[in-house]
């Protein structure tokens, strides 16, 4: 039956439930395992591994690379171009396993919601929107490979894993119980997604440009608080044909200075807005926590975001701060649901 008390046509109400729990428990399951992949992606694409398998879906034709060196020299041969890393190969192979561990959660999400069609709590569209992403997140995987690291598609493919995660932590409500009455507007949780939305999109775009220590200093950025010399025309320019190996970038200083000035014009507008979406939640007894954890999150990703400059990239910090920006988004997104839901 239905909550108005009718009967639901198909199967029993046992089924229903059982397959409701196991749809709520995987999508559980994917927003844990999304997130890894994210964490995971960040730590190939810093250590450059990007390019550490030369071809897709295989490793030098392999999926599975051989250990003998006899073998893997029998490899390196094909692709005279790119000589083997074995220990880069290794980190794009076990990204491209968790990721395709996570397009079958996703298959399954989609199934589990046909089978639960009847059901009126049921997720009817969102699992299917969830899996369109995912294969074309696969191709921009694939991509990423075969036009050599190009900025756009580096990016599109880091905000493609960071969709995928937030459409399943919102399948997955992990807020259920009523949120009661909110007094923070709608327009203002969703104000704060958009400009981490685009503050992560400068943050991809500056990380595919290789430009995260275009400004080595702090709060100045060439030692001036507005540096002279910044051309926005070049370091903006999102397609340059093909053909073009970008690993290690291909920008001069002063477009890459351009591109790491705008993140940080970007992480002070987004600190305002999803600082003060985080105050406002604080303040109300049904989502304290849910502001506080907004607040902390953020905090530390501002945090991690200076610390990248001053001690100069290091790998941990660096991995954090990917980690982190996807961990804001999870608390954003849970705002938004809250709100949403009230």
């Amino acid at each position: 039956m239905n909550e108005a008390g009718h009967r639901l046509p198909g199967f029993k109400l046992e089924t229903l439930v059982q397959l409701d729990i196991m749809f709520q428990r995987l999508a559980r399951a994917g927003t844990v395992l999304a997130f890894i992949v994210v964490f995971v992606g960040a730590w190939v694409r810093l250590t450059d591994a990007g390019l550490g398998c030369p071809d897709w879906p295989g490793c030098y034709g392999q999926l599975i690379l051989p250990e003998s060196a006899v073998e893997q020299a029998e490899l390196a041969a094909v692709y005279p171009e790119r000589p083997l890393d074995v220990g880069k190969a290794w980190r794009e192979m076990f990204h491209r396993y968790l990721a395709s561990t996570l397009g079958l959660v996703c298959v399954a999400l989609a199934s589990l919601a046909w089978l639960n069609r009847r059901d009126p709590r049921q997720p009817r569209r969102l699992p299917f929107v969830l899996l369109g992403v995912v294969i074309f997140q696969g191709l921009l995987g694939m991509w990423t490979v075969t036009l050599l690291l190009t900025p756009a598609i580096v990016m599109a493919h880091l905000l493609g894993g960071l969709t995928t995660l937030g459409l399943l932590s919102w399948l997955s409500c992990w807020r259920l119980r009523p949120a009661g009455a909110v007094a923070v507007s709608g327009a203002l949780a969703l104000a704060g997604a958009v400009v981490l939305l685009l503050q992560v999109s400068l943050g991809g775009w500056t990380s595919a440009n290789y430009a995260a220590l275009a400004c080595p200093d702090f709060p100045t950025c060439q030692t001036r608080w507005w540096p002279p010399v910044m051309d926005y025309r070049e370091g903006f320019v999102m397609w340059r044909g093909l053909g073009i190996d970008y690993e290690g970038g291909v920008l001069d200083n002063p477009a890459r200075v351009a591109i790491h000035f705008t993140h940080r014009l970007g992480a002070i507008v987004a600190a305002l807005v999803i600082g003060l979406l985080g105050f406002r939640l604080s303040r109300q007894p049904e989502t304290r926590y849910d502001g506080i954890a907004i607040l902390v999150v953020l905090a530390a990703q501002l945090l991690l975001g200076v610390s990248v400059v001053i001690f100069g990239v290091p790998l941990a910090v660096a991995v954090g701060h990917n980690a982190v920006a996807a961990l804001l988004l999870l608390t954003v997104l849970n705002a938004n649901q809250r709100i949403n839901r009230a």
